[in-house]
């Protein structure tokens, strides 16, 4: 695994675009030289049996520096900065006065020049409203394709039924009708593709268009201009990057194939700029509250960006299934330079530690400021990213956590863990890896490139875990072929497969070196899959949609089905089966600085009596799955009598695992026990976490757009011992934009308030989301519910403020108290 850039050319072009020291100017945008002299006609192009040029939408990869010091036309510096102004098309026309047939600019009487165009593009205008694009903190035109959408032109003389109008959209260095990047939709005609625009109403100079979008429209940021024709001459209307259209996916049009039948869906899955993301492992389920923050100024520029940086072909960007696989490769920094550098190694000094981010938008404005890669990320936080990437740009998508994920480094399709004569584990065999906690996306659509039966749900995974096709993506992969086990089906079915699905095999070393499989657990992977449910904070177990019943005959047959396609089709082969003995694990629940115990309770099932050998192995582990050394042991024998049970309890102060505390608190107890009587072996692996404390906000006062605004966060240090260079992250869509805040340190077990203000932008329900973070501890985390109410008598439906932003300021704090 290297950061630096990709060597091949695979599926998304060529190599990754390397960010500069120091960004250059823009080059000045050369004319379309369709309206020069000499071109063929635009009207004999728009007539749809014309041939047109023989364009490359490729062109030259947007934002790439080429090396070869031009500056010719469709070039670009490498270092632009990209804003919301910014734009990799060519560009119709000038930018002074409109064209006409000869290019000279020259108006001649009689000719139907446009005046102007209204794309009526207001937030809280007809347009943005019917295409559900209101919460977009944008003044440009935002739709979503398949859907029509009202503007008005404004011309200089009354409109004639004899005048030739045709609405023109271009998007990508190099604009090709034939690869749908050059868009001409002739007023009053039947369009292609679904491409159509009708007079609805003619008023004196004004010309009102209901303009139809193909369903299969590329999604991005198009030009705009207008063409007419008369007996005088032909006119352009000059390119105005206030025109620029936004075309989105649209999951509430049924040709569209991100199409979603369920408007509580859609208002979930499209619309809700915040969720929950689940961690921790199944028996003790942590929660927390993420900002997506999609609508966020800036946010939508980010995630064409992250398009723009790939170099993904503007031609291939209507097709979900290619858009989301980009966005699996690119929201990781492996390989292409992406949004976010993965760090698990607990060193987060040159960036944040992920457990202190509260939402994507700090990450994505970052990333689409300066060009750089973001440390860090773990899974959630790809996870996260990538939902509000999803989103924005128009897919269903949601956050899910899988508990006791595997990893499967070698295709086998089965978590093999391996342990020396006395059942101690030998970390340096140990390859394969269960995640105590793994989160990755679902995001519907249909898969025509798939046999039928595969639509709906389909998994992206951003985390950078292995390659796929020599990249660091996943996805998307169809729910429905993980369930039954079909490996074969694209992408990356076999991976996800054992992530959920696989079982876990222990090897025990024999006398002669040789490695015996003594025990299979086929209930220990892919424990529990959930999600934030629809419309409210609870959860929602969906691991039905991705397994049938553990035990089962269907579940057996997708997991031999699977396991006949993996490295070792022979697992099974000569397995010893488990007997009378059963073995449970139980861990207090217990906040970080407490002591606590785990237990191992024992029952013979037997009519006979059994003797156990038993050996429990403490260690610490990242929630990975990767372990430190053990730090405790202990060794017992237990005898049992026919129907008897006994506990084996392990007491583990403070003071013992405070000196190998790793992120999130997560400790590995290994138990094995081997049955004299009968031979039978026991093996069980058994994670648990130290809780940590939330953060307390209230709100001190009505929230009211445009209205300064008051919340109180109040922390109390669990640990006796100080928490030094404490930083706070605040952050809420409609809110707050991301702020970070330097409190200094806090010392042991002490109490510390600190107030906030901040200025509401968009009414409704809003989350205001905090956490707080520091070397000795992280994963605190608090959120609040505010109800913003409008301004009131402002007749505008949001301010023109976009929040407070003030990043990195010392704050002092309001109070100080003891425990």
């Amino acid at each position: 695994m290297t950061d630096g850039p990709r060597s091949d050319v695979g599926r998304w072009g060529g190599n990754a675009w390397q960010p500069p020291t120091t960004p250059s100017p823009e080059p000045e945008p050369e004319p379309d030289s369709r309206s020069r002299r000499g071109g063929r006609s635009f009207w004999a192009r728009c007539c749809g049996c014309c041939s047109c040029r023989n364009d490359d939408d490729w062109g030259r990869e947007p934002y790439r520096d080429r090396g070869s010091g031009s500056r010719g036309r469709g070039s670009r510096s490498g270092g632009r900065r990209p804003d919301s102004r910014g734009s990799d098309s060519r560009q119709p026309g000038s930018r002074g006065s409109g064209v006409n047939a000869a290019g000279d600019g020259t108006i001649r009487e009689g000719m139907l020049v446009v005046t102007g165009v209204d794309l009526l593009s207001s937030r809280s205008d007809q347009n943005r409203r019917e295409h559900h694009t209101d919460e977009f903190e944008y003044d440009e035109l935002i739709v979503r394709r398949g859907q029509p959408f009202h503007m008005v032109l404004l011309l200089s003389r009354p409109y004639e039924s004899s005048d030739h109008i045709a609405l023109e959209l271009l998007i990508g260095n190099n604009p090709e009708v034939g690869k749908g990047t050059h868009v001409i939709i002739p007023v009053g005609k039947g369009g292609s593709g679904g491409w159509k625009a009708q007079v609805t109403k003619a008023n004196g100079q004004n010309l009102n268009l209901r303009v139809h979008t193909s369903p299969n429209a590329i999604i991005g940021k198009f030009q705009f201009t207008v063409r007419t024709r008369t007996e005088a001459g032909e006119f352009q209307l000059p390119f105005d990057p206030h025109n620029e259209i936004y075309i989105l996916f649209n999951p509430w049009c049924p040709e569209d194939i991100v199409y979603v039948d369920h408007e509580d869906w859609r208002q979930e899955y499209v619309l809700n700029e915040s969720g929950r993301i689940y961690y921790g492992t199944e028996a003790q389920i942590g929660e927390r509250t993420w900002n997506y923050g999609q609508f966020d100024h800036g946010v939508l520029d980010a995630c064409l960006y992250i398009l723009d940086r790939r170099g993904m072909p503007y031609g291939g960007r209507g097709d979900p299934v290619n858009v989301s696989r980009v966005i699996s490769a690119m929201v990781n920094s492996l390989d292409d330079n992406g949004v976010l550098i993965g760090n698990w190694s607990g060193d987060y000094s040159r960036g944040t530690n992920p457990s202190a981010w509260v939402g994507s938008v700090e990450i994505l404005l970052s990333y689409l400021r300066t060009g750089y890669s973001v440390p860090y990320g773990q899974c959630w936080v790809f996870a996260g990213v990538t939902t509000t990437v999803l989103r924005c740009l128009g897919l269903a998508a949601r956050t899910v956590t899988n508990f006791n994920s595997a990893h499967d480094t070698d295709t086998s399709l089965t978590m093999d863990i391996y342990f020396d004569e006395n059942m101690k584990p030998l970390e340096h065999l140990n390859h394969d890896s269960v995640w105590n906690f793994h989160v990755w996306n679902d995001c519907w659509m249909k898969r025509p490139d798939l046999p039928s039966g595969f639509d709906g749900w389909q998994v992206v995974d951003a985390t950078p875990q292995e390659t796929s096709s020599g990249i660091f993506c996943c996805g998307p992969c169809s729910v429905e072929s993980i369930k039954n086990g079909l490996v074969y089906m694209k992408y990356d079915t076999p991976f996800i497969f054992a992530e959920v699905n696989s079982d876990k095999v222990y090897w025990q070393r024999q006398d002669d070196g040789s490695f015996k499989i003594v025990y299979v657990e086929e209930k220990a992977i892919g424990t529990l899959i959930i999600t934030k449910a629809i419309g409210s904070n609870m959860r929602e177990d969906v691991t039905h949609i991705y397994k049938h019943p553990e035990g089962s005959e269907a579940e057996r047959k997708a997991v031999e089905t699977a396991a006949a396609h993996g490295s070792k089709p022979n697992v099974y082969a000569n397995r010893d089966t488990a007997e009378d003995v059963a073995m449970q694990v139980e861990a207090q629940d217990a906040v970080m600085g407490q002591d606590l115990t785990v237990s191992v309770v024992l029952t013979n099932r037997g009519s006979s009596r059994r003797t156990v050998k038993l050996h429990l192995y403490l260690s610490v582990t990242f929630y990975t799955g990767v372990t430190g050394s053990v730090f405790k042991e202990s060794k017992k024998e237990v005898v049992l009598q026919p129907g008897a049970s006994d506990r084996v309890a392990m007491p583990v102060a403070y003071t013992e695992y405070k000196p190998h505390l790793v992120d999130q608190g997560a400790m590995l107890l290994n138990v094995s026990g081997h049955v004299k009587e009968s031979g039978q072996v026991l093996a069980k692996q058994h994670t648990f976490r130290l809780r940590t404390p939330d953060l307390s906000l209230s709100l001190l006062g009505a929230a009211v757009v445009g209205q300064e605004c008051e919340v109180q966060i109040v922390f109390k240090n669990p640990l006796p011992v100080t928490l030094t260079n404490v930083v706070f992250r605040l952050e809420g869509s409609g809110l707050q934009r991301p702020k970070i805040l330097n409190v200094g340190d806090i010392g042991g077990n002490e109490t510390v308030t600190l107030r906030q203000t901040f200025v509401p932008v968009r009414p409704g329900p809003r989350q205001l989301i905090a956490s707080l973070d520091s070397p000795q501890l992280s994963q605190v985390h608090g959120v609040i519910q505010v109800d913003v109410a409008p301004a009131p008598g402002s007749g505008s439906f949001f301010s023109d403020a976009r929040g407070n932003s003030r990043s990195g300021e010392t704050i002092p704090m309001a109070s100080r108290g003891g425990a």
